[in-house]
């Protein structure tokens, strides 16, 4: 897959996930982990080969899209309104319970991460599809964030998180997307314009 200016950021990339099972990608910054997580998801075109997907996919990015002004609750409310899980089980699981009448502007970081996530789980998708999951968690969150994810394989869901950290993923396949070799044309005019 190419981005804007002709930069190669995956090639050859070839991932199978099964019920039950989890996937981490990791790399570095600029590795294309985000990209092909969107690629999965269905938000981003591949330039050549195809993605198939049997399952209903869930997906996390890096926005936590909360209104501000409305409480946690309102925000979760349309979600909540498809969902066969029901929304107080969420907050539960999640420790946000005592949260639910706050408005969104007040929540930590952390806070709003694991309502982005409530929405992951209000979903009843079969994939969930995760970009940086764990931003901002405390390691409560983290192991709370683990054991959610464990039930949902166990239901028989799957899931792929990128992660740049461990996550509490035991038995997760792991894809490590390699380092890009960046163009290194307009560093060397700079370079020459810009001695030391």
């Amino acid at each position: 897959m190419r981005l804007p200016g002709d930069r190669l950021v995956l090639d050859q990339v070839n991932l199978t996930l099964h019920s039950g099972e989890a996937m981490l990608l990791t790399g570095p910054n600029g590795a294309g982990k985000s990209t092909l997580l969107r690629t999965l998801a269905g938000l981003r075109s591949p330039t050549r080969g195809h993605v198939e997907r049997n399952a209903p996919i869930a997906w996390l990015g890096h926005q936590d899209a909360l209104k501000p002004a409305l409480s946690l609750s309102h925000n979760l409310a349309l979600s909540a309104q498809l969902s066969s899980v029901p929304l107080a089980r969420v907050l539960q699981a999640l420790d946000l319970a005592h949260l639910a009448d706050v408005p969104a502007r007040l929540l930590s970081s952390g806070q709003k991460r694991r309502a982005a996530f409530a929405r992951i789980m209000l979903s009843d998708a079969k994939i969930w599809l995760l970009d940086e999951p764990s931003v901002g968690l405390d390691q409560a969150s983290i192991a709370r964030l683990g054991a959610i994810m464990a039930e949902h394989r166990k239901q028989g869901g799957a899931l792929v998180a990128t992660t740049h950290v461990p996550l509490p993923l035991p038995e997760a396949q792991t894809h490590q997307l390699p380092v890009i070799a960046e163009d290194t044309t307009l560093l060397d005019a700079f370079d020459e314009d810009f001695p030391e």
